[in-house]
């Protein structure tokens, strides 16, 4: 009697803590659900939340039928769920796996009243658990949001001679391989049909990592180049190391010891590769500009700092504005050409405090001559705004047969009165200034005069250029200037020039043609990616083509001689409404291949629980949305696709022989909220001390800005957040798109779920029917097979792998690939200097 009468007890005392779960849950639901049918939104979390809040005083009760509601509102929810995303298990957990574990919790209660009214309230639970989690185990192995494909065997199989642009096939020579930037290598030896034996030979530490004194945006980019059997890589702080590319040996270093700005103005400590030039038969007589005058700076690094550190200060704290007094830094006489052999061939050094620098190839010891006895221009020459740290190389330059040319990141939404985007051309071998390109003077290309300024918040170039030497054209990825968010005050020029891919003659830096990707620009979506070049059969006839990929997910396909669309672009009319004193373009280009995504709907609001996606569709009803290009509002705005880019500074990879493109679009909603400043001056956004972003010192607004995430950090629209996709650029059809990677690094437990996660970096092709990929949020390299997209291999990385990789042939005849893992500080994945080879057996 006593044991029944504590076991009677015991199963009242669960029946009420459930029944209190329950009541807490419905409640929640209830007051939220109500909120949001205010906004306007779905009335069934409210529904739910009542139907809960019944059940849950019914088992109080000791009412049986409270087991019958629950049943009934776990099947209804179902239901709905179905109705609104159909098999789709990311969108179908976040709706029903609450409620799915709380009805299992709920059994035993329902054995408590088989005594008193039989085993219906059991068998009905029973049945409603099993519809749903029945339900839930399909979607699990439905391929919802895949597109199944392949490219015909005959469009795979590798004919004739493979294109090699006059660089040697086993070597990796530039960023993208070639100044083409394909990202693609004729090696063969690794195929889907032997990929499984391919396994790391070598792993070297650089010894460089991100620490807490480093800007959140330390990153580690560098895509290895390998000439002359040599690898070259970079670290974030610009150091420059030589490894032997088969062994993984170091050969040499060098350290151009960084005079480090101060943290607060440096929004990015990034190499995303250093440039390779072979002058071997050059000399004076062939160099483009050994006559011209100035080209090398006279202030040196330390200089610079001390003379701008009141200039500094004042644009951090918002007190700089047009016209303010800058230090002068003249440029002395151009160097004069060292015949030194070791440095024929050399390398190109973007350093994050405003140098470049030339070294010998060889051992990595400084070229002098390049603007003088220490072989660096000081890029802060002829600048407005001199402040340290918000304006320097993150990319490596291009170079021609006389001329190393380089842009630049300037920080981004920091003040209107920031350093100016100029693009400038320096020969080669004395550094003398041969042209400069600043985007609101584009006609002003002959070196400008000493005393004389660039024009302040010019529109930049950040990312990496692509070369044509048989059409003599640079192609630039264009960004925009501060604000990105408010485009009042823009002139002609920078209208013209912002988010574009402009082509300029190399040897005067006048502009050939220009593409725009983005009109009056106002979501920051520079074109952020290298173009590729390549030669395309279209209706018979072999056409010069670029393919840009750009962060509002178009890929232009353009004829590189003119600037004409080869596929088709079509401007679309847009959302129209930007605050007042601004305008927005009536139309925005869209390509015929296009990532766009669909429009968000409220019921692509995700979240791990049905609280937090309730949360998700609360805060997108309150925001303001009207698809993609919505401007920035005082409410606050859902951009999607987001800054972060459905293609960033990774780009795409395209097979020349195949004319095909592989891909890695990514997903990401962001918010941009317009915060009306009270002064030229005043923080809105950021502490005293901390770095400046999104301040936007002399602006009219601030711009508070971020992904669009639930209360518990998740993305707030359903996954799949990334792909690996597969085109064809003869005709534009996507043939096939997959989700890509899993929640690994992700989730508070390693679960190896397939569920679609961002990325950044980017893909690499090659002849032997490969692509591979490091670049997604959870640490795997990749292999794919370029035919149907399918994931034919994968190995763990030690840290996130934010970088693209490169393969090459190695002295033992091997064909390698080489990753690096270093992390990307605004990720957050982990930080590592790793630098891992591959190779077959």
């Amino acid at each position: 009697m006593i044991a029944e009468t504590l076991e009677s007890r015991g199963s009242n005392l669960y029946r009420i803590l459930i029944a209190t779960l329950m009541l807490l849950l419905g409640a929640a639901l209830a007051y939220g659900g109500g909120q949001l049918l205010a906004l306007g939104g779905s009335p069934a979390y409210l529904v739910i939340g009542v139907a809960l809040l019944v059940s849950a005083a019914l088992l109080l009760a000791r009412r049986a039928e409270g087991l019958w509601l629950y049943a009934v509102a776990l099947a209804g929810t179902l239901i709905w769920s179905l109705w609104e995303v159909g098999l789709d298990w990311w969108a179908l957990s976040a709706r029903g796996s609450l409620l799915v574990v709380l009805g299992l919790l709920l059994v035993p209660v329902a054995f408590g009243f088989r005594g008193a009214i039989g085993s219906r309230p059991l068998v009905i639970l029973t049945l409603a658990l099993v519809f749903s989690i029945g339900s839930g185990v399909t979607a699990m192995f439905t391929p919802f949001h895949d597109l199944a494909g392949s490219f015909p065997a005959e469009r795979m199989d590798a004919h004739g001679q493979p294109s090699t642009d006059g660089v040697r096939p086993g070597d990796w020579s530039s960023y993208g391989r070639t100044p083409k930037g394909q990202r693609y290598s004729p090696l063969d030896q690794i195929t889907p049909a032997n990929i499984d034996g391919l396994n790391e030979v070598w792993r070297y530490r650089t010894g460089q990592t991100r620490s807490a004194k480093d800007p959140v945006e330390t990153t580690y980019e560098v895509t290895p180049l390998v000439v002359d059997d040599t690898m070259y890589l970079c670290t974030p702080f610009s150091t420059v190391i030589a490894l032997d590319p088969t062994t993984g040996v170091e050969k040499w270093r060098f350290d151009p010891q960084l005079k480090q700005p101060p943290r607060q103005t440096t929004q990015h400590m990034t190499c995303r590769g250093v440039t390779y030039f072979d002058g071997t038969g050059l000399g004076p007589q062939t160099s483009a500009a050994s006559a011209q005058p100035a080209g090398t700076i006279a202030a040196s690094a330390a200089e610079v700092t001390t003379a701008a550190a009141g200039v500094a200060q004042n644009v951090v704290t918002g007190n700089a504005a047009p016209g303010a007094p800058n230090p002068v830094i003249d440029r002395e006489p151009p160097g004069s050409f060292n015949p030194d052999p070791n440095c024929m061939k050399r390398l190109f050094v973007p350093t994050s405090d405003g140098r470049l620098i030339s070294i010998s190839a060889a051992d990595g010891t400084i070229c002098a001559g390049f603007g003088g006895a220490d072989g660096t221009i000081n890029l802060w020459a002829n600048m407005p705004n001199v402040t340290p740290g918000s304006a320097y190389s993150t990319s490596p330059p291009v170079v021609t047969q006389h001329l190393v040319i380089v842009g630049g990141t300037v920080n981004d939404n920091d003040s209107v009165t920031g350093p100016s985007g100029v693009i400038r051309a320096f020969d080669v071998f004395t550094g003398a200034l041969v042209w400069n390109f600043d985007s609101k003077n584009p006609d002003a290309t002959t070196p400008i005069p000493n005393g004389e300024t660039y024009s302040a918040n010019a529109p930049n170039s950040w990312s990496v250029a692509s070369y044509d030497a048989k059409l003599n054209l640079i192609y630039i990825p264009m960004g925009n200037q501060s604000p990105d968010q408010y485009g009042a005050n823009r002139s002609p020029a920078v209208e013209r020039f912002a988010a574009s891919i402009t082509a300029l003659d190399a040897d005067t830096g006048k502009v050939a043609w220009v593409f725009q990707g983005v009109h009056h620009d106002l979501w920051d979506m520079d074109v952020p990616a290298q173009p590729s070049l390549l030669d395309l059969s279209i209706n018979g006839a072999t056409v010069p083509a670029l393919v840009a990929a750009t962060k509002q997910g178009e890929i232009f396909v353009l004829n590189r001689q003119t600037g004409q669309p080869i596929l088709p672009v079509t401007e679309t009319a847009a959302p129209q409404g930007a605050v007042a004193g601004d305008t927005t373009a009536p139309t925005q280009p869209v390509s015929a291949i296009s990532f766009n995504p669909p429009a968000l709907r409220e019921t692509d609001m995700w979240g791990a629980t049905l609280l937090d996606q309730l949360m998700c569709r609360i805060a997108f009803r309150k925001l303001r949305y009207d698809g993609r290009f919505t401007p920035p509002s005082l409410q606050g705005s859902i951009i999607y696709p987001g800054n972060f880019g459905t293609f960033n500074w990774g780009a795409v990879a395209v097979d020349p022989d195949r004319q095909m493109l592989f891909a890695m679009p990514v997903y990401l909603a962001f918010t941009s909220k317009l915060i009306p400043r009270p002064d030229a001056t005043t923080r809105v956004l950021t502490k005293a001390g901390d770095p400046v972003f999104n301040e936007n010192f002399g602006a009219k607004f601030a711009a508070k800005m971020g992904t669009f995430l639930s209360p518990l950090g998740l993305p707030c629209q359903a996954p799949p957040w990334g792909y690996v996709a597969g085109v064809d650029l003869t005709t534009g059809k996507t043939v096939y798109r997959h989700v890509n990677g899993t929640v690994h690094d992700l989730s508070p437990l390693p679960l190896p779920f397939t569920m679609g996660v961002p990325g950044i970096g980017g893909p690499i092709v090659t002849r032997g029917g490969v692509a591979f990929l490091s670049g997604t949020l959870d640490y795997y390299v990749r292999a794919y097979d370029m035919a149907t997209g399918a994931e034919i291999w994968r190995s763990r990385l030690p840290a996130g792998g934010q970088a693209t990789p490169s393969t090459y042939l190695g002295h033992d005849g091997r064909q390698y690939l080489v990753v690096v893992a270093g992390g990307h500080g605004s990720t957050g994945t982990k930080a590592g200097d790793y630098i891992i080879a591959y190779a077959l057996p």
